[in-house]
């Protein structure tokens, strides 16, 4: 069956743990004043909801803070704790925009679980691959890295921070403020592999309604871009994931994850 690519929305309330590992930043609120202190946890988990990212195991090789000035190296600031993994506090109104890259960790699957997991995260070329090759029965041996973003906003003065480019590997950046948009509103957002657009990608778009977790998933355009109905207030994530093959031993995929994180008031 062929697939159609374009807005594919399909909105459900997630009521099964679904395969893959979703990471993201999440602080206590996205809107804050010059003075005050963020708090952000470093969380991983399913369905936008999770736990506590285990920094005994895993590696930040890059946080850093960007604003309308510029950007700063908050790497030292980082805490291995169970939470609280990093805080921070504005000293200027302005769209804020933090961005984590983690290491390179190791992971092994049985082949049915690979499989699942390919098929539940979009990973479609990976699995025919797998199939014409005569590999879909072995096991997977996979490097993953974590590419996160965070939006948040201090004072009443917005900017484009929020579209900017950072470098990462696989990148979402939206193409307006969310912190100029209400409930009612669309929101289009770009994904990037290696700088330039990742066309036919499954992105996963979550928000909160209360204790109810909702979920669209929807495949980019050619030109890399979704379009999603801003259909509520509270927490949002935007994600996807890209599999390569791994240039290190032993592994021999390499897949890259991407969350951007924002608030919408």
């Amino acid at each position: 069956m062929k697939r159609k690519f374009g807005a594919l929305f399909l909105l459900l309330a997630i009521t099964v743990i679904a395969m893959s590992h979703e990471f993201w930043l999440q602080p206590r609120k996205y809107t804050y004043q010059p003075g005050e202190e963020m708090i952000v946890d470093f969380m991983v988990g399913e369905s936008f909801t999770g736990e506590f990212w285990d920094l005994d195991r895993h590696k930040v090789e890059k946080l850093e803070m960007h604003n309308l000035i510029g950007k700063r190296d908050m790497l030292k600031d980082v805490k291995a704790t169970k939470g609280k993994n990093y805080t921070y506090k504005f000293s200027q109104s302005g769209t804020h925009m933090l961005v984590l890259q983690s290491d390179a960790a190791y992971i092994e699957l049985a082949a049915e679980k690979f499989n699942d997991y390919l098929k539940e995260d979009g990973l479609d070329y990976i699995l025919d691959e797998r199939k014409e090759s005569g590999m879909i029965n072995e096991p997977s041996k996979e490097n993953y890295t974590r590419f996160a973003k965070l939006l948040v906003q201090s004072g009443n003065r917005t900017d484009d921070t929020f579209k900017k480019k950072v470098g990462l590997r696989l990148e979402i950046i939206p193409t307006k403020n969310p912190y100029t948009l209400t409930s009612g509103d669309y929101l289009q957002c770009q994904v990037l592999f290696e700088g330039k657009p990742s066309p036919h990608t499954l992105v996963k778009v979550w928000s909160h309604i209360g204790e109810k977790i909702f979920l669209q998933n929807i495949y980019t355009e050619n030109d890399g871009n979704i379009t999603f109905p801003i259909s509520n207030k509270g927490p949002w994530m935007v994600s996807s994931v890209k599999m390569i093959h791994s240039a290190i031993d032993p592994a021999n995929y390499h897949s890259l994850w991407s969350s951007l994180v924002f608030g919408i008031e």
